[in-house]
């Protein structure tokens, strides 16, 4: 039982830092918006913390995911008709190829050092 709720913690954490990456925020600014000390934030992402049903609601909420898939509940990949690729897509399509390649490097680079610290 331990080990179960052990893992769901970790997968909840590794989620929501996922989540706030993808968001564009860095642990000091959620904190902020949340109305928490950033060391929280990093307790919760480290999975030393458990998160209340409140906090993960404002977590979505604030990184415009659901609560199910922060509790991976749900698939990690994107549906092809999700309304958010769809805008990302629209999105893209408006950059300059100049700004298109450094924006697919920063992507790149992210995705490596994922693979480094072991995340993927």
């Amino acid at each position: 039982m331990m080990d179960t709720q052990q893992s769901k913690r970790a997968l909840i954490a590794d989620r929501l830092r996922e989540a706030r990456k993808m968001a564009g925020l860095s642990q000091g600014q959620v904190a902020k918006l949340l109305n928490m000390h950033r060391p929280t934030v990093s307790e919760i992402e480290a999975g030393n913390r458990k998160v209340s049903a409140e906090e993960l609601g404002a977590f979505a909420e604030t990184y415009d995911v659901t609560v199910p898939w922060l509790m991976g509940e749900t698939p990690e990949q994107l549906d092809i008709d999700d309304p958010r690729l769809q805008l990302a897509a629209r999105e893209l399509s408006k950059l300059k190829s100049e700004d298109l390649d450094k924006l697919l490097r920063l992507l790149a680079s992210m995705r490596d050092s994922n693979d480094k610290t072991g995340d993927a």
